[in-house]
């Protein structure tokens, strides 16, 4: 005897339809107003602060939004000092496009450093067909991302731990305990990611540890590579780490509005783009 298919409910049917408007409604509330909390959320649509989490997982799933901890931010509105965590699921095509054209820019056989961030870690991971890199870093995600054939040798930058950024902040050199000696260093490429590109400001980023020792990167490489989707031109955050001349190539995702490109020619960087 054939069995009918149980249908649902007209309650349950209504139910669904409720779970769905709800989830639409939540979208283009986090989308509109940039950020949202569970609670803040779950008094908006009188649901449990369990239905939120559940809904903020599939609406993530769906890339409509991204969850947090406690709460939603909408793709483009991620916190200067958010935690890395959060900044790998945001602009994450850019920075592969970012990433893999940086990459062809890169001879074998080079010495590189490379700066903390989720720009730079998008490089890193597109240098598999490179061999005989030296490279220097101070990103503590790059190694595991590297293949041992990538590199001749791979340093990382000592110092104190910048645990939002899993990123070390300390002298760019090495010091040899035998020899009681410290050793400066020198690189042929630079590959350094930013938080904001201007023609008032240059190249800027939020945070001053960081930008300290950014700087001091910058000026030990003979070419510099700045990394920066399309998000971030036209901004000047808190600290400047160099003038726009100061960098060799602009790597992008998007060509920059007409006044930064005019910039960016004067200054004679070469900007690559897809």
């Amino acid at each position: 005897m054939i069995k009918k298919s149980a249908k649902a409910s007209p309650s349950e049917g209504a139910s669904r339809r409720l779970a769905i408007t709800r989830k639409t409604e939540i979208g283009k509330f986090v989308n509109a107003t940039g950020e949202a909390t569970v609670a803040e959320l779950a008094s908006k649509f009188e649901v449990s602060l369990d239905t939120i989490r559940r809904d903020l997982t599939e609406l993530e799933a769906e890339k409509i939004l991204i969850k947090t901890h406690g709460g939603a931010v909408r793709d483009n509105f991620v916190p200067l000092d958010s935690s890395i965590d959060l900044r790998l699921k945001v602009q994450i095509a850019a920075k592969a496009t970012i990433g893999t054209l940086a990459a062809t820019l890169i001879p074998s056989d080079s010495v590189i450093m490379i700066n903390a961030g989720t720009t730079t870690l998008a490089f890193a991971k597109q240098l598999q067909d490179h061999i005989g890199l030296t490279i220097a870093t101070n990103n503590l995600l790059i190694p595991k991302e590297l293949s041992p054939k990538v590199y001749r040798s791979l340093h990382i930058f000592g110092g104190t731990l910048l645990g939002s950024s899993n990123a070390t902040i300390g002298s760019i050199g090495f010091y040899n305990s035998q020899e009681k000696e410290f050793f400066d260093i020198k690189a042929d490429w630079g590959i350094f990611s930013v938080g904001a590109v201007s023609t008032d400001k240059g190249f800027s980023i939020s945070n001053f540890s960081e930008a300290s020792m950014l700087r001091d990167m910058i000026h030990h490489c003979s070419k510099v590579v700045i990394l920066a989707d399309s998000s971030k031109f036209q901004r000047d955050l808190f600290v400047q780490v160099a003038e726009l001349g100061e960098a060799t190539y602009l790597v992008t995702d998007a060509p920059p509005p007409a006044e930064l490109a005019k910039a960016l020619k004067a200054a004679s960087v070469h900007l690559v783009t897809p």
